[in-house]
């Protein structure tokens, strides 16, 4: 998951060079709709010095895939976390994260996640994921409905329970850890968000340490048996870093997910279509044109210059993922959504180099599955009132989805 890039400073950042921009990422109107600002920015440059974050940011598709492929960049900053104490429990699984650390520790838990998370375990999940669709799409209640709760919130977090074979009764619960976690990540957190996912986060260790002791002595075909095996086959994947693997497979890939099929519904009845054919290629088009992430961070670990600015050692750059999708430059009509596009280069929502989302192909297989099948029992789906985006910046969804059927 990304860290909040408000929480560290750049220690050097030779402003000069680039265009200073103001906007507040909670304000209501980006909130709804940030692309007019990403458009102002990569106008200004690939480069631009976004005020409120007092941080370079990358603004094209181009700027963002360098430096997200830059080995002089990476995840670990260079100056320590602070954080205020009562955070403690959520910094705690946090510095396990492979999401948040370089070489040689990522390539070793990177190694093993995949070891077990592998594309055919992945693809063997196809099956389950229309099972589990066609069941909720035919739940789907004749009034209003908010679909986030009716089908694109129980998808992930129940195939991802599946895969790492927790009781899908804990579904709810996985949620509600998982929800709170995330809020870290947002602009806008209060100390009561912090204290809830501090809570979450050390209930959520607590719950999954209990499980793995399970599974030691009753080993079963699924993620958590085949990280203890390789952690017993001298990997030294420790029971920690095991848990917290957990816990990002379920927080990155839930969120993304949700956030992503809610946002690609809106956009298919905004613009009155259906699922094409060619779903693959929808999927990529929802992922360029309204993703579910919009900002990631990267440290300098040594002096860079790129596109005509100097990073020192420790400074920091965001790297806008929206604006990159929007870049018109590399995608002809790139404000437009077209389900079938099949022009420019792979887009960065996942991200791309040494820290490509994990959990990818089984996103891109659920919203492949999930989004035909949906409009199958939906044939007549309509929005009844109007989406609005949650102020959750950097993620960027929906708070609901009224439909009716």
């Amino acid at each position: 998951m990304p860290s909040n890039p408000m929480e560290r400073r750049p220690e050097t950042c030779d402003k000069a060079v680039m265009q200073r921009l103001d906007q507040s990422p909670t304000e209501p109107g980006f909130v709804q709709n940030p692309y007019p600002f990403y458009s102002r920015a990569r106008a200004a440059g690939p480069l631009v010095f976004w005020a409120e974050y007092d941080m370079p940011m990358a603004t094209t598709h181009g700027a963002v895939n360098t430096i997200l492929r830059d080995r002089r960049f990476g995840r670990e900053t260079i100056v320590p976390i602070e954080f205020p104490e009562h955070s403690a429990p959520f910094y705690a699984v946090e510095q396990h994260s492979m999401l948040e650390l370089e070489p040689p520790r990522h390539t070793r838990l990177r190694g093993l996640v995949l070891r077990a998370f592998t594309s055919r375990r992945i693809q063997s999940l196809a099956p389950e994921i229309a099972a589990l669709a066609h069941d909720l799409a035919r739940k789907i209640p004749d009034g209003d409905t908010d679909l986030l709760d009716a089908y694109c919130r129980p998808i992930p977090v129940i195939i991802i329970a599946r895969l790492l074979g927790v009781p899908e009764e804990m579904a709810q619960d996985l949620v509600g850890w998982s929800s709170a976690m995330v809020q870290m990540y947002q602009a806008r957190r209060t100390k009561a968000e912090e204290l809830a996912a501090a809570k979450a986060a050390s209930d959520f260790a607590d719950f999954l340490r209990a499980y793995v002791e399970k599974r030691r002595s009753d080993p079963r075909d699924d993620l958590i048996t085949a990280l203890i095996a390789a952690e017993e086959e001298g990997e030294k994947l420790t029971t920690d870093e095991l848990i917290t693997t957990c816990i990002l497979l379920l927080n990155a890939g839930h969120e993304a997910t949700v956030h992503t099929m809610g946002n690609g519904i809106k956009l298919l009845l905004d613009n009155g279509l259906h699922p094409a054919t060619q779903v693959d290629l929808l999927v990529e088009e929802i992922l360029r044109h309204d993703p579910p992430l919009h900002l990631f961070t990267r440290t300098a670990y040594e002096d860079v210059t790129l596109f005509g600015h100097t990073f020192r050692r420790g400074d920091q750059v965001g790297l806008l993922l929206a604006s990159a999708g929007r870049d018109e430059t590399v995608y002809s009509q790139a404000d437009h959504f077209i389900p079938d596009r099949q022009d420019g280069p792979a887009n960065l929502a996942f991200g791309a180099g040494l820290h490509f989302c994990v959990g990818a192909p089984l996103a891109r297989l659920e919203l492949q599955i999930a989004l035909p099948i949906l409009f199958e029992h939906c044939p007549n789906l309509r929005l009844t009132e109007p989406p609005k985006y949650g102020n959750i910046y950097h993620f960027h969804g929906l708070e609901r989805l009224m439909t009716r059927r």
